[in-house]
């Protein structure tokens, strides 16, 4: 019997220990809560990097009686941030270290006819948990659900690295899978047996019963009913029962897809034979003023966005989601790359922990048909790839994967200064790269190319792009340029990046950072602090920017036409371009019922030239699908479509360029190519460190080789911009000036 026990919780930020009787507290301190819950989520989002990280206090009453006279209780947790320990009246019954996996404690020995549970749970910084730094909120809390669970004596086991107790490997085999089934048990007698019975619905396909001591099962499936992604999930379920002589004792369902697949060099992903081109986003998991305590129906929600959007495939980022989204995957089709939250910051303290995060992950997710590839880290190599305990701890995880899962690859995202010849790059089978060219420096032509030069340099190992982005908030310009934070820039990049990577079939899944908008605590950029806006659609899933329709143009069969900029309604110029997405080959747009040419797209994105007089309204129509928007002429562009900067407004005229000298308008790798620049630079990176709250270190950035080569894309302009993500005061306006100042007495080259 297993029961959720989430109603009715207490909880507290001051208890001050905890001893065997009872937990010493501040009087009167405790609310009252229901799970799941997190403790930060208004401070973990509203910028600063301020919000409370320390250790809090969960406690509820458990009586026997909710047992039901089990001879075995335990209770089980299913994501608790970031370290936790349980007690039961006094005794730690366990502690654990990773805020995004199951765990369990068998409290048994414990209980008495009342029972007080408390839960100390901390997410404060330390270096030997993951995640430590990195580009989103740290939510604490108990923020999923609680369970109790009542079982026998002989049970399924629960003690495993919070896994099920059971593991199934379908191997497809031409009509027929291979079904090799393994169940692991505590306390048997020895005279236990288990059953196994594979259902296709209602229809018993196999049964077995063997030996519990052996748990093991082999079945075949003739014309076996394959799991082929979004063209048809089926998913088949076995049934298993431990029983005494007849007598059920415990049971287990799992549902588990048989399928074929393979990660080819050159012709990209192949399920079940078939190129099946993996294209698709990354998820996070919060929401505005909830953080990360979803309910079913919040996770439910997004997996229906994302399949909107047409996408085959999700990159799961950056730590174990809830098992209800692995199920969602599982049932709607996606192809999903599961990982670690190993990112950023290798911390040789936190070996055991990635190793144990990695054991969970593998032991709890193992049946998901939907998950194909294991993540071992993400942009883990920030202060460089050569450190011989991470390559150490890389090759160990990588091992590890192999042991333990015999069907799936490994993999790893790669951050793009990075050098393509690392030794690490070779340790996964397959690799990925987090490439922002025409958002963070560079321009949007060099993604493609990038791909390509790797791709000729090592043409037998897999490569995808596992995040690329740029971010957008309700901010608008008719002539986009990269850093404006606008929804056209946005759009724009999207139609590039799309043109260039899903041209490209050895690129076997690429992934946009991100499906949502996201809480980083630390970022203060683009207008609203505490917030990452590369979603292709807003932190409270109210609106789907353009870039959305983008990607639904090219992934969706569903048949639809959009017109893009409909928050940009006032334009100054006489002549304005509408951007139109469609799936289908012919659009028509009209013009206050005036049609203004057909055209057709080999791309998916029309393009029109519409006067600019008056009221305009318009209509876009597409076979049977029909959208419409506004536009109104404006004598003078309209200031709240403008990005609100924090601190003054340093304008383009003010920029003095004097002819031959640099200034902040100029490329910051020119600049660090002078002697002089180089020790402005660094005096500029050594008054950003101090005071920050951040999770980048200013002055270790210009110790980087790999990252000082990826800032001198940048513009000096740009990467001031910038400095309230990486935790760092802005500038003002006048040391803006002034730096514009120094630079303008420095020759170039």
């Amino acid at each position: 019997m297993k029961f959720h026990w989430n109603d009715a919780w207490l909880f507290t930020k001051d208890a001050d220990k905890v001893s065997r009787e009872h937990v010493a507290l501040k009087k009167d301190e405790w609310e009252p809560v229901n799970l799941p819950h997190t403790w930060n989520a208004k401070d973990g989002q509203d910028g600063g990097n301020d919000y409370y990280r320390g250790t809090c206090y969960y406690t509820k009453k458990l009586t026997l009686a909710e047992c039901k006279g089990a001879e075995v209780v335990y209770i089980e947790f299913e994501g608790a941030n970031a370290s936790a320990d349980v007690y039961v009246n006094g005794n730690l019954a366990v502690h654990h270290d990773g805020g995004y996996s199951t765990f369990r404690a068998n409290i048994t020995e414990f209980l008495k006819e009342e029972n007080e549970i408390l839960v100390a749970v901390d997410n404060s910084a330390n270096d030997r948990v993951y995640p430590q730094m990195a580009d989103f909120t740290f939510y604490g809390g108990i923020y999923r659900d609680v369970n109790i669970i009542c079982v026998p004596k002989a049970r399924f086991n629960l003690d495993y690295f919070g896994g099920p107790g059971i593991q199934v490997t379908p191997v497809v085999d031409g009509n027929r899978a291979n079904v090799d089934v393994i169940s692991y048990f505590s306390g048997l007698s020895g005279n236990e047996t288990v059953k196994y019975v594979v259902k296709d619905g209602n229809t018993i396909v196999c049964e077995r019963e063997t030996s519990a001591e052996d748990g093991r099962a082999e079945f075949v499936i003739e014309n076996v009913h394959l799991w082929n992604g979004r063209k048809d999930p089926f998913l088949y379920t076995l049934e298993a029962a431990l029983l005494d002589h007849g007598k059920e004792l415990d049971t287990r369902t799992v549902r588990f897809g048989c399928r074929s697949f393979s990660i080819d060099p050159e012709r990209g992903f192949i399920l079940n034979g078939e190129e099946y081109p993996l294209r698709g986003v990354s998820r996070h998991q919060d929401r505005k003023d909830i953080g990360n305590a979803l309910l079913p129906e919040h996770h439910r929600e997004d997996a229906e966005l994302i399949y909107e959007v047409g996408a085959t495939t999700i990159r799961l980022a950056h730590y174990q989601h809830a098992q209800y989204f692995y199920e969602l995957c599982d049932e709607m089709g996606f192809v999903v790359w599961a990982e670690i939250p190993y990112i950023s910051r290798h911390m040789p303290n936190g070996r055991e922990n990635t190793i144990s995060q990695m054991k969970e992950l593998l032991a709890q997710n193992y049946n998901h048909p939907s998950i194909f590839v294991w993540g071992l880290s993400n942009e883990i190599t920030m202060k460089g790839a050569e450190d011989p305990d991470l390559l150490e701890n890389h090759r160990i995880l990588n091992d590890l994967c192999h042991e333990w899962d015999k069907t799936r690859p490994t993999t790893m995202a790669i951050v793009s200064m990075c050098p393509m010849d690392s030794e690490y790059v070779q340790i996964p089978d397959t690799v990925a790269w987090n490439h922002y060219f025409g958002w963070y420096g560079g321009d949007t032509s060099m993604n493609g190319p990038w791909m390509d030069q790797f791709h000729a340099a090592y043409p037998k190992l897999p490569v995808g792009m596992s995040e690329y982005g740029c971010e957008a908030l309700n901010w608008h310009n008719s002539n986009p340029e990269q850093g404006d934070y606008s929804e056209e820039y946005q759009a724009y990049y999207h139609e590039e990046l799309i043109k260039q990577l899903f041209t490209r079939k050895y690129i076997w899944a690429t992934h946009v950072w991100n499906m949502f908008d996201f809480a980083a605590d630390s970022r203060a950029e683009g207008g609203e602090d505490g917030m990452n806006h590369k979603g292709l659609i807003t932190f409270d899933r109210a609106y789907k920017k353009d870039a959305f329709y983008a990607y639904k143009a090219w992934l969706s069969d569903e048949p639809f036409v959009h017109i893009c900029g409909k928050r940009y309604v006032e334009r100054v110029e006489a002549v304005t371009k509408v951007t139109v997405y469609s799936n289908q080959p012919e659009v028509e747009l009209f013009a206050n019922g005036k049609s203004l040419g057909r055209q057709t797209s080999d791309v998916h994105f029309f393009y029109f030239d519409v006067p600019n007089e008056g009221t305009t309204e318009l209509v876009a129509k597409a076979g049977k699908c029909e959208d419409s928007s506004k536009i109104i002429k404006a004598d003078k562009f309209n200031d709240a479509y403008r990005m609100v900067e924090t601190g003054d407004v340093l304008n383009w005229f003010e920029i003095t360029a004097p002819e031959g000298y640099f200034s902040i308008n100029d490329k910051a790798g020119e600049v660090l190519a002078t002697t002089e620049g180089k020790q402005l630079f660094s005096e500029l990176m050594k008054s950003a460190g101090k005071d920050r709250k951040t999770m980048t270190d200013p002055e270790q950035m210009m110790s980087s080789k790999e990252m000082l080569g990826f800032l001198s894309g940048f513009t000096v302009k740009r990467l001031l911009s910038m400095f309230g993500a990486m935790g760092a005061k802005p500038l003002t306006k006048d040391e803006m000036l002034m730096l514009n100042g120094k630079l303008n007495k420095i020759k170039k080259k």
